[in-house]
C-alpha cells in the first residue's frame, strides 16, 4: 500500500502545485507558455532529463521550445516516422510510458532510433481540453524504467494545467493577430482615401476588389500597400544633430 503524505507533506505539495499553476498562466505568446511548461516539468517530475512539447497544427505535429537539441531531434524523428509515444499520445490515447524503448514492440522504428541517441525511457501525455486536442507533453530519460506510476500521475497533472494555459495563449495570439490585421487594414484604407479622394467605404471596397483579383488575403493586400507606401515615402533615418 502506498504511504500517504503527512499533513505537512500535503501542505508542501499544495504549495508546490499553487506555484506551478501560477507559472503555467498564459504568456503573451505560445512559445513562452511552452517554455514555462517545459521548465516546470523538468524541475518537478522525477526522472525527466529532457522535456518537449509537440503541438498539433493543421493535422501535423511540430516540436515547440524543446529543452535541448536532443529533444528536437527525437520529436522530429517521431513526426517523420509517424511512430512513437508522442504520436500515439496525440492521436490514439492519453498516456504512453516505456522503460526500455528499444525492446518495446509498440514502436520498433522509433525505438531503435531513440536508443541510438541514448534514450531508454519515455513518457508521453496527451495535451487536451474538453474541446481542443493540442498535442503531447514528452519526457525522455537515458535510464531504464525512469518513470514510475507516480511520475506518470504528476505529468498528467502538469498536462492538464498546461493544456488550459496553451488554450489561453492561443486565444491571446489570435486576438493580437486580429487586432494587428485591423490596424494594417485601417492604415491601407487611409492611404487609398488620401491618394484617390475616396470615402472610407469605397476605400475598403477597393481593398476587397484587389484581394479578390490578386487571390490574396485582405490583410496581405493591405500590408503590401502599407509597405509600398513606406518605401515610396521613407521617414528620416535619424534625428539631425543639435544646432543643424
Amino acid at each position: 500500500m502506498t504511504e500517504q503524505p503527512s499533513l505537512a507533506g500535503r501542505a508542501q505539495l499544495a504549495d508546490v502545485f499553487s506555484r506551478v499553476a501560477r507559472s503555467l498562466e498564459p504568456e503573451p505568446d505560445v512559445e513562452r507558455t511552452v517554455r514555462n511548461i517545459v521548465s516546470a516539468v523538468s524541475a518537478s517530475v522525477p526522472g525527466a532529463e529532457h522535456v518537449g512539447v509537440s503541438l498539433l497544427e493543421d493535422g501535423r505535429i511540430r516540436s515547440v521550445a524543446p529543452s535541448s537539441a536532443l529533444v528536437a531531434r527525437l520529436d522530429e524523428i517521431q513526426h517523420e516516422l509517424s511512430d512513437g509515444p508522442c504520436v500515439d499520445a496525440t492521436f490514439s490515447g492519453q498516456v504512453y510510458r516505456t522503460g526500455d524503448i528499444v525492446a518495446d514492440g509498440r514502436w520498433p522504428s522509433f525505438g531503435q532510433a531513440a536508443a541510438e541517441l541514448g534514450i531508454t525511457s519515455m513518457l508521453a501525455v496527451r495535451l487536451f481540453t474538453a474541446n481542443t486536442l493540442l498535442g503531447a507533453l514528452n519526457l525522455y530519460s537515458t535510464r531504464t524504467d525512469a518513470f514510475d506510476s507516480d511520475a506518470e500521475h504528476l505529468t498528467e497533472l502538469f498536462a492538464a494545467h498546461a493544456a488550459v494555459a496553451l488554450v489561453g495563449a492561443n486565444r491571446q495570439a489570435q486576438l493580437r493577430a486580429a487586432l494587428n490585421a485591423r490596424d494594417v487594414i485601417g492604415m491601407a484604407k487611409g492611404i487609398l482615401m488620401q491618394r484617390h479622394g475616396l470615402d472610407e467605404d469605397r476605400a475598403f471596397g477597393m481593398l476587397i476588389q484587389a484581394s479578390q483579383h490578386a487571390n490574396m488575403k485582405l490583410r496581405e493586400v493591405a500590408q503590401w500597400l502599407v509597405t509600398e507606401c513606406c518605401e515610396d515615402h521613407p521617414g528620416p533615418r535619424s534625428l539631425p544633430p543639435p544646432g543643424k
